[in-house]
C-alpha cells in the first residue's frame, strides 16, 4: 500500500514530461508557420512583380529612387499600402508652393508615375493633402507668394495636393492625367499615434491603385 503514492508520482512526472514535449512541439509548429507565411508573402510579392503586376513594378521602381539623391529625406514609400508620402518639408510654411528641393525630388520620380498611368489603362493615382490642426488665423489671399488662396486647413491641404499633382503630371497627356485626382482632408486625419498639432501631420500622400 505504501508503494502506490510513488506510482502516482511517477505517472504525474511522466505526464508532465509529455505535456512539456507537446508544448515544445506546439511552439515549434507556430514558429514554423509564421516563418512559412512570411516567406510565402515575400515569394508572392516577387511572383507578382515577375508576372507584370503593375503595382508591384511601380513600388519596386520607386524604391530605387526614394531615399536617394534629390528625394532623400523628403519622401517615404510604404510598399504595404502602395503610398508615397511627401513630408512636411516639401512646402513652404503656410504655403502650397513646393520648395526647390521638393520640386526636384518630385521630378526625380515623375517618369515612374508617367509609365504607371500611361502603360496601365486601369491605373489611378490619388493625391491627398493633410495638415495639422493649428487653425488659420486669417485668410491668405496673396496667390503669387503662397501659390493659393485659403481661409482654412481643408482649402490649404487641397491646394498642396493640387500643386503636388501639377509637379507629378509632368509630360503626361491630358487623357491619362485625368486619372490623377486630388483631395484635401485638412486636419481630419492625423497620423496614428501623433498629436494632431504635430507638424509631421502636414503631408501629401500619393496612393497608387489599379481598378480590376
Amino acid at each position: 500500500m505504501k508503494e502506490k503514492p510513488s506510482e502516482w508520482i511517477a505517472i504525474s512526472d511522466l505526464m508532465a514530461g509529455v505535456m512539456a514535449v507537446v508544448m515544445l512541439m506546439l511552439v515549434v509548429a507556430v514558429v514554423q508557420k509564421s516563418t512559412s507565411e512570411a516567406r510565402y508573402r515575400e515569394e508572392l510579392a516577387n511572383a507578382k512583380s515577375s508576372k507584370g503586376d503593375p503595382l508591384a513594378k511601380m513600388m519596386q521602381s520607386l524604391s530605387a529612387k526614394v531615399g536617394t539623391g534629390d528625394a532623400a529625406g523628403l519622401m517615404a514609400l510604404d510598399r504595404n499600402t502602395n503610398r508615397l508620402t511627401l513630408r512636411d518639408g516639401v512646402f513652404e510654411r503656410g504655403s502650397a508652393c513646393l520648395t526647390p528641393d521638393a520640386r526636384a525630388a518630385v521630378e526625380a520620380v515623375q517618369s515612374q508615375l508617367a509609365h504607371f498611368v500611361v502603360d496601365n489603362p486601369h491605373a489611378r493615382i490619388l493625391v491627398e493633402g493633410y495638415t495639422d490642426n493649428l487653425p488659420v488665423n486669417r485668410p491668405v489671399i496673396d496667390y503669387q507668394r503662397f501659390c493659393t488662396v485659403y481661409d482654412d486647413n481643408f482649402t490649404l491641404s487641397a491646394a498642396r495636393a493640387r500643386e503636388a499633382r501639377r509637379a507629378l503630371i509632368g509630360t503626361i497627356d491630358e487623357v491619362a492625367a485625368r486619372r490623377i485626382v486630388v483631395a484635401g482632408y485638412g486636419e481630419s486625419r492625423p497620423l496614428q499615434g501623433l498629436d494632431p498639432a504635430d507638424p509631421k501631420n502636414r503631408r501629401v500622400e500619393v496612393q497608387f491603385l489599379v481598378d480590376q
